[in-house]
């Protein structure tokens, strides 16, 4: 699917849009969006890594499932389903899957990135 067609859709079903295999058993899919706001589902196989990186989007990511070792700046926790993190600008962070897992990620602005 051409990212445009996802700008600014307003009633989306999942099975309508496919996921990019990142590698390394991670796989990412961009839900629609607009300039200020990006929901992005990712998936983890057991063991894999969201290595560690910053970028100057705000990041707010939820468990949806599985359990994940986040580390954000010079902090690290272990999180569970329901819980979540928050990525200000800039501040380094990644995750280690400790089981098989799903992060659900916003992004204010959108990822450019992303789309290419």
């Amino acid at each position: 699917m051409n990212f445009k067609d996802l700008t600014n859709r307003t009633l989306i079903t999942d099975n309508d849009l496919d996921w990019d295999d990142l590698g390394g058993g991670v796989k990412r899919k961009v839900m629609p969006f607009d300039d200020n706001l990006m929901l992005v589902k990712v998936a983890f196989e057991k063991d894999a890594i969201g290595s560690i990186h910053n970028h100057p989007h705000l990041q707010l990511s939820y468990v949806a499932k599985g359990s994940f070792e986040v580390s954000m700046g010079d902090d690290k926790k272990i999180l569970n389903e329901g819980d979540v993190f928050f990525a200000p600008s800039n501040v380094f962070h990644g995750v280690v899957c400790l089981e098989e897992g799903l992060l659900i990620d916003i992004f204010n602005p959108h990822r450019e990135d992303f789309l290419i």
